[in-house]
């Protein structure tokens, strides 16, 4: 039979409200996970971490020794009950569970399930918008230990395999942990160089491209900026002045403009999510032998060529006849090339 244990230092005067039903519940489900993770824990320590007073948690101590789930015979046995390490709680206050009862027999990720799981932390801990990078290092930490075995050592150094590009990442990071602007000059979808002085907020991949984006101090808005067409950047001795958390930044990478221009083109309906991106809304699309004509707005023919590379034998241009004969000439020029 579990002892009752004897109080503890009578000098404790303090004495928090009587918890309801459904908070001692909330309480414990937060109290035996921890317990779990900090094994052989003093009963001052959690009463320090968790807030309360320490008779609170012999309180809880004591009613967690007596819960469990019944076995095959609807009655409870002693290994169907949480256990504890009386001597140790009783002689040296310090709380040790001896036996664990339905969270042992929860479902886990496997070792290959974890290995993806902490795959993908590690390659969101490389992006610079994720400054708090020991709270992703805590999840991977228990993800290891959580899995149903040892997950396979895995190491992802953010998909960035450009030396120049690596080079820009890791000073748009610089400058995100030492709250400084960057200052680059940046190669526009119109071929002219302009210089910038900006803000980042967050860096994203498109297809095997990457992408800043950041509060633009010339433009004095959000501007996306492609990593391979920045040059020259240094960190400014200029503190950030928007972050993140502070700017609503478009659920889309590429946002339009009223200089943009227009262009309409049959697709193949598979290839429909590839554009999306680039359509505007309340755009009309028509269908038409499972190809869709539909009008995408682009900043600069350069762009639209580039865009129709990554898709070649599914887009067709139709209009307007500038956009075709861009097209076309391009085209040309790169058949040219291999003659």
């Amino acid at each position: 039979m579990p002892k009752t244990p004897a109080p503890k230092n009578p000098a404790e005067k303090k004495a928090a409200a009587p918890l309801q039903a459904r908070d001692k519940l909330a309480f414990l489900l937060s109290l035996v996970p921890w317990l779990m993770e900090h094994d052989g824990v003093s009963v001052a320590d959690a009463a320090a971490h968790f807030g309360v007073p320490a008779d609170q948690i012999r309180d809880a101590v004591n009613l967690i020794a007596v819960s469990g789930v019944p076995g095959e015979t609807d009655s409870y046995q002693h290994e169907d009950l949480f256990d504890i390490n009386w001597d140790a709680f009783e002689e040296r206050d310090e709380i040790v569970l001896t036996n664990l009862v339905a969270i042992d027999d929860s479902p886990r990720f496997s070792a290959r399930e974890a290995a993806a799981l902490i795959a993908g932390l590690q390659y969101l801990s490389s992006l610079p918008e994720n400054a708090d990078r020991d709270s992703i290092v805590t999840l991977m930490n228990k993800l290891s230990r959580g899995a149903s075995a040892t997950p396979s050592q895995v190491s992802v150094e953010g998909g960035v395999t450009d030396a120049a590009l690596a080079s820009t990442l890791a000073l748009i990071r610089q400058s995100v942990d030492s709250g400084l602007q960057l200052e680059l000059d940046y190669l526009t979808s119109a071929g002219e160089r302009e210089r910038r002085r900006v803000d980042p907020l967050r860096v994203e991949s498109f297809d095997d491209d990457w992408y800043l984006r950041g509060w633009c101090h010339l433009r004095e808005a959000v501007r996306t900026f492609r990593l391979d067409r920045i040059s020259n950047a240094i960190i400014t001795d200029a503190p950030i002045e928007h972050h993140a958390d502070d700017v609503r930044l478009p659920d889309r990478l590429f946002e339009s403009s009223p200089k943009d221009l227009e262009v309409t083109i049959e697709v193949a309906a598979s290839a429909m999510p590839l554009i999306a991106d680039y359509i505007p809304d309340g755009a009309v699309s028509t269908e038409t032998g499972g190809r869709i004509r539909t009008t995408l707005r682009v900043s600069h023919y350069h762009g639209l060529k580039r865009l129709l590379a990554s898709m070649p034998g599914v887009a067709t241009v139709v209009a307007p006849k500038s956009a075709r004969d861009a097209v076309a000439e391009w085209a040309a020029a790169g058949a040219a090339r291999y003659r």
